[in-house]
Order: structure tokens, then sequence, then C-alpha cells
């Protein structure tokens, strides 16, 4: 019997497992796919929102600011990449000034700090590969660029460490109530819990119909992307936002942690929440407007293209709440954007409507907070020297593009949660992530994989389950 049982490891499943990992807790995470952070919390725009977009008085504009403060801390213990770099909206007309204005008089109610209206000439100053039609700008420079996977990764890793319990590939398929006890079917076996977390993203409407909740309703909606290389990671130093519209904030163009520069979403509805297909009337969209904003990005630069799908519904606001229809089962549902800015503040506040609802939480003597990772490319010489004297494998480079370690690879895959395919090794570690996308690396990362985990080549997957690399169509299956 489990105390809390979370359904669902993106960002918020992880942000919630982690709060509670402070307490004296059984708690178990259910994920439908073979690896955290496997849904949208690997497909968005990296960004920590400053928080002048949302309405005042909504979760949204609490959770986005509280939610940036708690990830600085977080990034810093966790040894996630993060960069506090700032961020731009950009005016091409009087008309839109008025909307950066308004913006701007937003964000100083929901306590964004220092913002300030730049002009043209401020602008350009900044950054001079802004398109010189730009009529001005909001400056908000508590925004920061974040590895998203990494973020989740950390934080699912530590709570795990301390004493969660991390059950992937457990698609939950059926959720009964009995004598105050959540009875949960899953891919993996029969779980029991006294109070559940729905944190299943764009699937949170159908797990919370499972005990006959309604109220809100998944309207899956697509945005794609360009990843360009590193070459073109310079061309802005902020990120860059277009003026939002009814569907969204626009086209970005931003720099990354690794020192890419991405550029996207579009946004438009789709049949369902894993329809990530990335198409030419989407991409082309994107194209045209980024360059609105930066004219000299070279697509001929793009070393990946890939989307996302957003949780929205047909709620305005984040819906944080105990199902109506349910004691004890709370829903953390309709998280999009703000929703990875907001995570750290939606885990805190999933815990205390926990407790409303009749949780007892202890507080542990002795609480894990930090991790930390030997990251070898970012060494100096005489650290890298070190770090092969203690362990030779950091001196065998796999990765060439991104420098990454055979040390460091084994290292991933050790961690309190196992990564069992090649794009868990990359999310963890960036092996793969750089301009050939793993063309050179990825049959030794591949290699290194069924080595440590003692399986054959043949066992190894791509990304998600079914993705297997190498088949035989010699073998005739046994029935």
């Amino acid at each position: 019997m489990y105390d809390v049982a979370i359904i669902g490891c993106g960002i918020i499943g992880a942000s919630t497992a982690y709060e509670l990992s402070r307490y004296k807790l059984k708690v178990a995470v259910l994920e439908a796919q073979n690896d955290v952070a496997n849904g949208t919390t690997k497909a968005n725009s990296a960004i920590l929102h400053a928080g002048y977009d949302p309405e005042p008085g909504t979760l949204m504009a609490k959770l986005n600011v509280e939610g940036v403060r708690l990830a600085k801390e977080l990034c810093e213990k966790l040894d996630v990449e993060r960069k506090q770099i700032g961020s731009f909206v950009l005016a091409f007309s009087e008309k839109e000034m008025e909307t950066v204005h308004k913006l701007y008089d937003r964000g100083v109610q929901n306590g964004v700090p220092d913002m300030k209206v730049l002009t043209k000439e401020e602008v350009l100053a900044m950054e001079p590969n802004i398109n010189t039609e730009v009529h001005g700008a909001l400056y908000a420079p508590s925004a920061a660029i974040v590895n998203p996977w990494e973020f989740c990764i950390a934080l699912a890793e530590t709570a795990v460490r301390n004493g969660v319990e991390m059950h992937l590939n457990s698609k939950v398929t059926a959720i009964e109530k009995k004598d105050d006890v959540f009875h949960i079917t899953t891919a993996s076996g029969e779980f029991e819990a006294r109070y559940v977390v729905n944190a299943a993203g764009v699937y949170a409407d159908k797990v919370h119909e499972m005990v006959g909740g309604s109220g809100f309703h998944t309207i899956y909606n697509r945005g794609e992307y360009y990843m360009m290389d590193k070459s073109q990671g310079n061309l802005v130093n902020k990120v860059v936002f277009q003026c939002p519209s009814e569907v969204g904030k626009g086209v970005l163009v931003s720099p990354t942690v690794h020192g890419n520069l991405i550029v996207g979403p579009n946004a438009v509805n789709c049949a369902h929440g894993d329809d990530v297909d990335n198409t030419a009337e989407g991409l082309d969209f994107v194209r045209r407007l980024s360059v609105k904003s930066v004219p000299s990005i070279n697509f001929r630069d793009s070393i990946r293209n890939f989307a996302g799908v957003r949780a929205n519904t047909d709620r305005s606001d984040f819906i944080i709440e105990q199902s109506p229809a349910c004691k004890n089962f709370i829903n953390l549902g309709g998280i999009k954007s703000p929703g990875l800015s907001s995570a750290p503040a939606i885990g805190k506040m999933a815990v205390e409507l926990l407790k409303g609802c009749g949780l007892e939480t202890e507080a542990k003597e002795q609480f894990i907070d930090t991790r930390k990772r030997i990251k070898f490319r970012e060494l100096d010489a005489e650290g890298k020297k070190k770090v092969i004297a203690e362990n030779p494998l950091y001196g065998r480079v796999i990765c060439r593009c991104e420098t990454i370690t055979e040390g460091e690879i084994v290292e991933a895959i050790h961690r309190p949660i196992v990564p069992r395919s090649i794009d868990a090794i990359k999310r963890r570690c960036n092996a793969g992530m750089g301009r050939c996308q793993g063309g050179f690396c990825g049959p030794r990362v591949h290699e290194i994989l069924a080595r440590e985990l003692g399986v054959s080549l043949m066992d190894i997957q791509m990304d998600e389950e079914g993705s297997y690399i190498l088949t035989n169509p010699t073998k005739q299956e046994v029935k």
C-alpha cells in the first residue's frame, strides 16, 4: 500500500515526487513510457518565462513567478544547465508597442522584477541581429533558458534517491476506489494507494475520467521547431519573442544552454497527444515568422526538427485541485505554458493540497537535495587529467560533436533511474545532440549500453518502447 501514487513523470510529476520525497511517505510514480521526461517535457521551448504573460490573479501568474525563483535554486543544487539571459518581446508597429506596454503593466502586477520598455535604438544596441524594422521591445531580465529534460531527470532521480519508487512502462489503464483505497491497474501490475496525483500531461483528462471525473477536456495542440547548429547559436543572446496572439506566445528565436539556436513553434490543433509529426506547412510557417525577428537565420544549418504537444484544455488556467468527483484524487491538468516555468511551484502546491485532504506528513531527518555530475568538456586541463587518472573511461571521447566521454555515458547508465535507450543516454549526458545527431557515436553508445546492462545489442532501443535498432528477420517466433 502506497501513501501516494503519482501518475506521470514529466516535469510536473517529477516536481511533485521531489517535494513528497522530503517526507516519511511511501510514494510510487507510475510512468507510461520507458523513461521519464519522454513527453512534452522533452519537446518544448526550454524557457523559464519571466511571468508577464499570464493574466493577473490566475494560477499561471502566481506559479510562474514563484516557479522561476525556485528553479534557480533547484538547478544550482541539482547541477542542471540553466542560464539567466533575459527575454525580449518585440514590437513591429505602434499598435504592437501598446501590447508591449500592457505586458509591462501585467508583469508589474504579477511581481516580475526589473522589466524595462526599450526603444528601437536600445533593442538594436543589445541585439544587433534583430530586424531593423523593430519599433521597441519589452525586456525582462529574469527570464532564463534551461535543459528541460535534465531538469526533470534530476528531480526524479533525487526523489528516487530519497526513497520514491519509480515504475516505468506502467501505463495506467483503470482506477477503482474501494473503502478509500485506489486500486490502480497498469501495464506492469496492480498498485494500491490512499491518494493519487494525476500528472498525466496531455492525457490528464482521460485519467480523471477513470475515477468518474469530468470538468475539463484536453485540446491537443502541436508546436513544431527547428534546432540549429552551434554556428547559429550566437545570433541572439536573449530569448526573442514576438508580440503574443490568441494562439500563444508566438514564434521565438533563442539560444539553448548547449550553445545551439532553437526556432519555433507554431500552434496547430492535432488529433491526439502523440501527434508529434513535423509538417512542411508547419515548418514553413515557423521559418517565415522567425525571420521577421532575426532575418539572418541560416536554415541550411538546421540539424533537427521536432514537435511537442501542448496540454491545452477548455479551461484557460492551470487545473490544480482535488477532483470534485473523487476525494483524495488531485488533478494537475492543463499544464501548458508556462508549465515548465511553474513546475517547482506546482509540485509544492500539490503537496499542500494533499495535506489539506488529510495526508499526514513528517519531514525526514536527512533529505538529499544535491547532485553533481562530471561534464568533461567543461573541465580545465588539470581537471581533465585528474578525472582520467581516477577513471580512464573519461579519457575516451565517444561523442565527438559534444565531447562526451565513455565515463560520462557509463555514469549515466548507473544512475538511480536506469536509461535503456540511446535517446535516454542522450537526454542524460548529451551524447548524440551535436551536428551529426548521433551518426558517429550512436553505434558506440549502443555497444556501451548493452555491455553495461548485460543484455544483447538486439534488446537496446532507440527511444520509446518498440523502437528496436537491430532485428533478426530469420528468427521465428516460438509459439
